[in-house]
């Protein structure tokens, strides 16, 4: 039996930081991966789903480009290419994270884990033999969560698929139908009809993109249905006949009436499942809630002592930079530091068109936590930035509380608003002001004024657009 001070389940966004902070603060560390390092966020979902995103947003604007003078004669899409392309990125980030678990002194083992004892760990390898470990100090639980499959929608990886294939396919499919209105839909949604598909979105809630910021999602969809997206809200779906063709025809239910498309291809993205299951957890007394996630107090640790659970499986956010953080506290409470999850806010990004992100309270959060607000709102189409990168849908809009001016929430949907939102959390996180934010000189011309100028519409001194 291998002894270390701490075993680290799961070599994703969550546990590769774990083991690697492990390292960097002396303490013997072993990481067990059944997959490849760098769990769904890296394999198949944020690093290659915002490649295909980039290639699929290069395309659409080669086509669009005589408008600025540029023509591009002859544009062509190789999704050979494109996928080749893209696992290139992915691969070489593997060998990073391998590389980067080396240097820090973690021990890389790949195969299944599986709790015996509240600090032993059994690892079964590919070929079936096992591995017994044990840890002196705490084991970290970083298996991350998978995608939900629809007993009527199984997938078989050719035309019933999941987000797994939705980042691989070398053939876009001509008509295209999305289960699930959220994140991962609309984003490889969106991926696909600038390649070619005709999109179909089935949501069974009443609005696209819950939890966003309603007046940006209506932005988002806006768009899509202008590119000739038909999208069902208050829609379940029921079920699919594979026709003679080799098309689908997909039954739909809105709202109590009966509807049918006809598609070649169905992506199932209602949402991910913890994968909490089959690691032991019962045997040794770790508390699992009933949606399978494994609830932890501030510190990170389960109810067993010893045992401490980080990312997707120990409860939402489902977020890679929530698990990258968590893991990094973990291993600083392990490595016997004191350390908390007290971040005062965690910023969220949906790779749509145009992006949309988020920071802290909504408007009607805030008003619903009894708090009078000041709200500023500034549009990409007054900023000279986002007229020449011909990028204009969109604002900025600040939530601040009225009394304190107290920065509470910021809202962006518009060109890079996945970059952007970094300077809104950073004012949360140190308690800025309006007025902080307003006087903050942002260079010209660029995308972060309209932070700046939203700041100050709040305040009512807003210079680009008018004050109300």
């Amino acid at each position: 039996m291998k002894t270390f001070d701490a075993i680290v389940i799961g070599g994703g966004p969550g546990g590769y930081p774990c083991a690697i902070k492990l390292g960097q603060l002396g303490l013997k560390v072993a990481c067990v991966e059944q997959d490849k390092p760098g769990g769904v966020c890296l394999n198949w979902g944020c690093i290659p789903s915002k490649a295909l995103i980039h290639a699929s947003s290069q395309y659409e604007k080669a086509k669009d480009s005589a408008a600025i003078g540029v023509k591009c004669a002859g544009v062509e899409l190789d999704v050979n290419a494109m996928q080749s392309w893209k696992d290139g990125i992915v691969s070489r980030l593997n060998t990073g994270i391998r590389q980067l678990l080396k240097g820090a002194g973690a021990e890389y083992i790949e195969g299944t884990a599986r709790l015996t004892g509240k600090n032993t760990v059994v690892v079964t390898k590919a070929n079936g033999e096992t591995e017994a470990l044990t840890a002196t100090k705490g084991v970290v639980l970083a298996t991350g969560a998978s995608t939900i499959e629809i007993p009527t929608f199984k997938f078989d990886q050719k035309q019933i698929i999941g987000a797994k294939e939705g980042v691989s396919l070398r053939e876009v499919p001509k008509r295209l139908l999305v289960i699930g209105g959220g994140v991962i839909g609309l984003e490889l949604g969106t991926v696909y009809q600038k390649l070619g598909s005709e999109l179909f979105v089935a949501e069974a809630l009443p609005t696209l993109l819950t939890g966003h910021d309603q007046d940006a999602v209506k932005l988002v969809e806006r768009k899509l249905t202008k590119h000739g997206a038909k999208i069902y809200k208050k829609t379940r779906a029921l079920g699919y006949v594979k026709n003679p063709d080799g098309s689908l025809t997909v039954t739909l239910e809105q709202e109590g009436k009966p509807l049918t498309v006809e598609v070649d291809a169905v992506l199932v993205a209602v949402g991910m499942r913890p994968n909490s299951k089959g690691l032991g957890l019962e045997d040794v007394g770790v508390t699992i809630d009933a949606r399978g996630f494994v609830p932890t107090d501030e510190r990170g640790e389960t109810n067993v002592k010893g045992i401490y659970a980080v990312g997707d499986v120990s409860g939402p956010p489902l977020l890679a930079h929530k698990a990258s953080k968590e893991g990094e506290i973990v291993a600083e409470v392990i490595g016997g530091h004191k350390a908390a999850k007290d971040w005062a806010a965690m910023p969220a990004s949906t790779f749509t068109d145009p992006e949309i992100s988020s920071v802290g309270l909504g408007e009607e959060e805030a008003k619903a936590k009894g708090i009078d607000v000041k709200v500023g709102k500034f549009p990409f189409a007054a900023l000279g930035k986002a007229m020449a990168i011909r990028e204009t849908d969109g604002f900025v809009k600040v939530v601040a509380d009225a009394k304190s001016r107290v920065v509470l929430g910021v809202h962006i949907v518009g060109p890079e608003a996945s970059s952007l939102i970094s300077e809104a959390a950073l004012s949360i996180e140190m308690a800025a002001v309006l007025d902080d934010v307003m006087l903050t000189i942002h260079p010209h011309p660029t995308l972060g004024e309209a932070f700046m100028e939203a700041a100050a519409h709040a305040l009512g001194q807003a210079i680009h657009i008018p004050n109300r």
